[in-house]
């Protein structure tokens, strides 16, 4: 006989409702049976109350590599970086992680360093099943970078890779309109002087004219070929958005502008917005805020970007905006982003999913105070 978890007396979000009393039959790492009521069986878990929901889905997260470097200078061991960043994860109630992993990167530091090794340390832990979540790599393409096809070119046929992204961070533009926000973020993020931030400048610019076309292109050609998601970074305008919509991006990772956001939705991208923007009230660059979009029906995913426990945070606030509600806000982090990205088979409290799932509780409106999480109907939290 098979061995059933019954976990029962919940409130269970779906992808359409929430169901205030509901039960959750899981077996051999899958939801077999979803029904209202709560089960008399002897074995079965009371959540007395609490809310059931599918483990988060995560695109885009920096997380791995803030673990590996915890301190200007300080490089911290492989295995235990992983293992570290892998249980923040699982704490915020993700179950699948896109470990977003910066290629061509335009201050050469810990990112550059430490690439190969976060990427070997993350499919050597998964493949001894070390971790508690699902890891994947989301490479995050630089095209105005010298290197960058180069650095590229023996990661797109990793076993792990399963998302690009096409980014340009040069000043003047997308995120950096405002280049007096580049001089900011780079002179306080990474200790840039005020000479050299104004050789970074030009060099970036330079970099941008002579390298990006065929960067771009060979990024888009290595994700039809190879059947990987794609998503465009901080489109600003409406020739930003077509130029995505021809490469074929099925996210739009945060744009900056509402007119970049209404143009990607309208080409049948998701748009997708940070969570710590959302839970801030704003972006740290100064660039449209994740509540305005979703004010006007333009935000379908949430990311925690660098802030794991943001992610279930900014669901429930956003599940108080006007014409959300709490089962449309889930899906923001849950179904729609595993299906942007072709992972048909989690995301959704449904019979046949993978039983991928957290319960939690409320606490002061909207924190999160996460119990339980199972991943594959195993508790790993």
């Amino acid at each position: 006989m098979t061995a059933q978890t019954i976990l029962t007396n919940a409130r269970v979000v779906t992808p359409e409702t929430v169901l205030p009393r509901a039960t959750v039959v899981v077996a051999e790492g899958r939801i077999v049976e979803l029904a209202e009521g709560v089960s008399g069986l002897a074995g079965a878990i009371d959540l007395e109350g609490d809310h059931l929901i599918p483990g988060l889905v995560e695109l885009h997260t920096d997380n791995l590599e803030r673990h590996f470097a915890p301190r200007p200078g300080v490089r911290w061991p492989s295995l235990p970086a992983v293992r570290a960043h892998d249980a923040e994860l699982a704490a915020a109630g993700i179950t699948t992680v896109f470990d977003a992993v910066t290629i061509g990167d335009l201050k050469q530091g810990n990112r550059a360093r430490d690439l190969a090794d976060m990427i070997e340390a993350v499919a050597d832990a998964k493949a001894r099943d070390l971790l508690r979540v699902d890891h994947l790599l989301h490479l995050r393409c630089e095209i105005a970078h010298e290197r960058m096809q180069a650095l590229v070119e023996p990661l797109v046929g990793h076993p792990l890779t399963g998302m690009l992204s096409i980014m340009d961070h040069t000043p003047g533009q997308r995120q950096f309109v405002d280049e007096a926000k580049y001089r900011e973020y780079y002179m306080g993020k990474h200790g840039v002087g005020p000479d050299e931030i104004e050789e970074m400048i030009v060099n970036q610019k330079r970099m941008q004219a002579e390298y990006a076309p065929a960067n771009r292109a060979y990024v888009v050609a290595q994700a039809r070929t190879r059947g990987y998601a794609l998503a465009s970074h901080d489109d600003a305008t409406a020739d930003h958005v077509a130029e995505a919509e021809a490469d074929g991006c099925s996210v739009a990772e945060f744009p900056t502008t509402i007119e970049a956001a209404r143009a990607s939705k309208a080409a049948g991208m998701a748009v997708l917005m940070g969570a710590p923007n959302l839970v801030r009230g704003g972006s740290h660059s100064g660039n449209v805020s994740a509540r305005a979009l979703a004010e006007v029906g333009l935000l379908d995913v949430l990311s925690s970007d660098y802030v794991p426990a943001s992610l279930l945070h900014a669901a429930m606030m956003l599940a108080d905006v006007e014409g959300v509600g709490l089962a449309a806000a889930i899906r923001t982090v849950t179904d729609i982003p595993a299906r942007a990205v072709g992972l048909e088979d989690r995301g959704r409290i449904a019979a046949g999913a993978q039983a991928d799932l957290v319960r939690f509780a409320v606490v002061d409106g909207h924190v999160p105070l996460i119990r339980n999480v199972w991943r594959r109907g195993r508790q790993v939290l």
